[in-house]
């Protein structure tokens, strides 16, 4: 990884993390003063203390590791797990002191505010870039490499994908929706040869898919149309104009980019091409000193070769719109949550640290700009909330619970249970860290 890059997956991370943690934490605090608690400390990141300032009863400050936050609430066992301010009398201004229900509320409220900056990141993309579909019935096949995932799964070049999980698709990147992956059985329908076939997904299609994550994408459907030629190139001087379609390279039938693609990393010296040209079939003759040297093409913009569909979203159309991808998202991470649990994939693959969170938010942004950014960073809020519910003493489903057995049995778990289920709680946490980032450092390292 080069160091710019390295740079700029780090900054990218650490904003994401940044705004998540800020808004969680933000969430409690503002729960917690709503109903007159004293909070005693707002603070972004862990020790040490980078900055810092203090303002009424409130420490605020900006720690150096920038894995987390946290708001320390009077009369609170949190996971500083002191417990000896919890000793005195509780007061008017403390936690203890409240009643079960506004207790529940600043708990869960680092959650909801999480869930609300998805809702609404997911509402501001929508309405700033509408929606853009690539209707499957304009895509009329595929190349598929020897050797790559696709290829080894059942697919084959030329291909056409009509439907997954049973179910037709308009649009084309719906094949790998979050939504269609998170099945129980994921399959595939495809034309080939005029006769309709059935690709059942192995078992451990989402292990193969997090080990080769490049499966199906509109790249593989891409003609080999050309966009531009480049004046004095090796194409420029055997007579490619833009438009042209290469239907043939060296005797070798061509039909999609990347076979093009393929085709000419393999070529070194005379080439002789086949083209259509204006309904007509035009052959060209022309030279490359090597197979690393370039024919001089680019390709030509997707939304000439597809009937691409774009349409603006109005404010409501763009409000139903992020609710509802928000829903779907939060269903998708729920039904992977329940998959690792019950061991229909492997924890060792799909279980990531900050590393892969990193690499993640980068190859969002790299593909698609501050929109990718904010579509990860809407994703990461949604994982962050209901991982944080999760009933594991130390987080915010661990205290839950405890609420919601004072709740029924009218009764507080005793400080000592309180305080046991805190450090078993922190230590399982600190295991699972470990084991994601062993995780990252091991694909690193494969």
């Amino acid at each position: 990884m080069e160091l710019l890059s390295l740079g700029q997956t780090i900054l990218i991370f650490v904003a994401a993390l940044f705004i998540l943690v800020f808004v969680h934490e933000l969430g409690h605090f503002l729960a917690a003063k709503a109903f007159g608690m004293r909070v005693e400390k707002f603070s972004i990141g862990f020790p040490p203390k980078i900055l810092g300032f203090t303002r009424g009863e409130t420490e605020y400050s900006i720690g150096a590791t920038p894995l987390g936050g946290f708001v320390k609430v009077s009369g609170m066992l949190d996971e500083s797990m002191d417990s000896e301010a919890l000793d005195s009398e509780p007061q008017p201004w403390e936690y203890r002191s409240r009643p079960v229900w506004q207790r529940m509320v600043v708990i869960t409220a680092g959650v909801i505010f999480n869930m609300i900056l998805a809702a609404l990141i997911y509402i501001g993309v929508a309405f700033s870039t509408g929606e853009t579909m690539i209707p499957a019935a304009s895509v009329e096949g595929i190349y598929v490499e020897e050797g790559s995932l696709a290829y080894d799964l059942g697919f084959r070049t030329d291909d056409r994908l009509v439907a997954v999980n049973g179910q037709e698709v308009e649009d084309f990147q719906a094949f790998l929706s979050p939504s269609a992956l998170s099945a129980s059985q994921v399959s595939y329908d495809v034309i080939r040869n005029g006769e309709r076939i059935t690709l059942a997904m192995p078992s451990d299609f989402l292990d193969e898919l997090s080990e080769r994550p490049e499966f199906i994408t509109a790249d593989m459907a891409l003609p080999s149309m050309i966009g531009a030629v480049s004046p004095g190139s090796p194409a420029d001087n055997a007579g490619l104009r833009p438009g042209d379609r290469i239907v043939d390279l060296n005797g070798n039938p061509v039909t999609y980019w990347a076979q093009l693609v393929e085709e000419i990393s393999q070529t070194e010296g005379s080439f002789e091409l086949v083209v259509e040209r204006e309904g007509d079939q035009v052959t060209l003759q022309g030279a490359k000193e090597s197979t690393s040297d370039p024919l001089g093409i680019n390709l030509m913009d997707m939304s000439q070769m597809f009937d691409i569909e774009r349409r603006q979203y109005s404010v409501g159309e763009a409000v139903v719109a992020g609710v509802g991808l928000t829903g779907e998202t939060t269903t998708t991470i729920l039904q992977g949550l329940r998959q690792l649990f019950t061991g229909q994939v492997s924890v060792r693959n799909n279980l990531g640290g900050p590393i892969a969170i990193a690499s993640v938010a980068k190859q969002a942004t790299d593909s698609a700009g501050w929109i990718g950014f904010w579509n990860i960073t809407a994703f990461l809020s949604i994982t962050l909330a209901i991982m944080n519910m999760l009933p594991i003493p130390v987080l915010d489903g661990g205290h839950f619970i405890f609420l919601l057995y004072e709740a029924i049995t009218r009764r507080e778990p005793s400080l000592t249970v309180k305080m046991w289920a805190q450090q078993i709680g922190f230590y399982i946490l600190i295991a699972v860290m470990i084991f994601a980032f062993s995780n990252d450092i091991l694909r690193l390292l494969g």
